[in-house]
Order: C-alpha cells, then structure tokens, then sequence
C-alpha cells in the first residue's frame, strides 16, 4: 500500500488515462479487496442495493470497448460542434487526447469495473434519481480511492450508458432490475507521483445563505 496521509489520497486520487499499465495483470483478491471497502460508503436508507461487475473477459471487454467507441465518436462530435466559435478551454485539448487515448486502449486495460444499482431511473422525479445515484456514487469513488492506495490507478467512465442497455446483454446484467452507474478501468499506474490538479477559485463556487 502506498505510504499516503488522507489528504493526499484524496487530492492526488486522478482520473488515469495514459498512465494505465496495460501490462501487467491486476489480481482479482485484490480488486474485492478494494470492493470490500467501497460497502463501508453511505446508500440511501441502508438499502444497499448496489451490485459490481467485474469484467475480465477478453471478448467482453472487447465487445463493450466498440460500444464505448461508439458513444466517444457521438460525444466528440457534439463537443466539437458546441466548440465552435468559442475559445476552448485551457488544457482541453489535453484532455480530449487522453480521453481519445482511453477510447482506443479500454479494450487492453486489465480489469474493469461496472457499479450498479437497484431500480431504474428513466421516468423518476429528480428527487428519487439523486437517491438512487447516491446509493452507488459514493461507493464507487471510495473504490477508487482504495484501488489508489492499492497502487493502483482508475478512471471514472459513464460513455458506455448512451448502449447500457446493449451492454447489460453483454454482461447478463438484468437492465431493467438494475441501473448501471458507470465504468471503471482499472490497472497500475505508470508512475505513483500523482499532485492535486489545477481547480477553479474556491471564492466563485461557494454560497453562504443565498446565492
């Protein structure tokens, strides 16, 4: 495990792109390990309806990667087509290289995995979807933050939900029993020296007693 305060695990926990390890293979007790930790996390009324998918399996990857490569293509287009006759942003364009970069390479990343929760969100008041989203999230970032102190590296996916339903069948994950709320990949990280990454101003984003 690696040697970090709790303030450092939680301001150099990144999303990892580029610096996945898609070498070397991830143990499996390790990522239920780490799961094992995310079910200390908060759901709503203790429910603790989640479920986790490890996926593995070479063709599942694959088959669930051309989906994810899919939804990139469609995502990218109409961030391209909002772009227009604005200045981009500082730094997008790295962004959008390594999200490119993971696009192309999900496929080899050693293990994913997909957090889901129980019930449906489709038709439900906003109230009731921020419910059920807060029953799997907060699970799912203390996953990573394990996986973290693991040495292990992670990125916070959600592309592949423009095919969740395609990629339930992929998967045999009963879709309209549970809501998929993301895709993890997982693998080590080139490199441990993650910093805290460059935020907004804390003065713009907070509001005492009105906005």
């Amino acid at each position: 495990m690696l040697n970090l305060t709790p303030l450092q695990l939680l301001t150099t926990t990144r999303s990892v792109r580029k610096r996945l390890d898609l070498t070397r293979q991830v143990p499996h007790d390790l990522v239920l390990e780490c799961i094992e930790t995310a079910l200390q996390a908060p759901s709503g009324s203790n429910a603790q309806g989640w479920q986790f998918v490890i996926v593995d399996d070479a063709a599942k990857k694959l088959a669930i990667a051309d989906l994810y490569r899919k939804a990139w293509r469609k995502y990218a287009g109409i961030e391209a087509g909002a772009a227009q006759g604005r200045q981009p942003a500082s730094g997008q364009d790295k962004i959008v290289g390594s999200a490119d970069y993971l696009a192309l390479h999900l496929h080899e990343v050693p293990v994913w995995l997909i957090p889901c929760i129980a019930g449906r969100t489709d038709q439900a008041p906003s109230w009731q979807q921020a419910g059920v989203y807060g029953s799997i999230l907060p699970a799912t970032w203390s996953f990573m933050l394990a996986a973290r102190l693991h040495g292990l590296a992670t990125c916070w996916t959600t592309l592949h939900l423009m095919y969740e339903r395609e990629a339930a069948a992929v998967l045999g994950i009963p879709y309209e029993q549970f809501t998929q709320a993301a895709l993890i990949p997982i693998a080590y990280s080139l490199g441990e020296d993650f910093k805290p990454a460059p935020r907004k101003e804390l003065a713009g984003l907070v509001h005492t007693n009105s906005w």
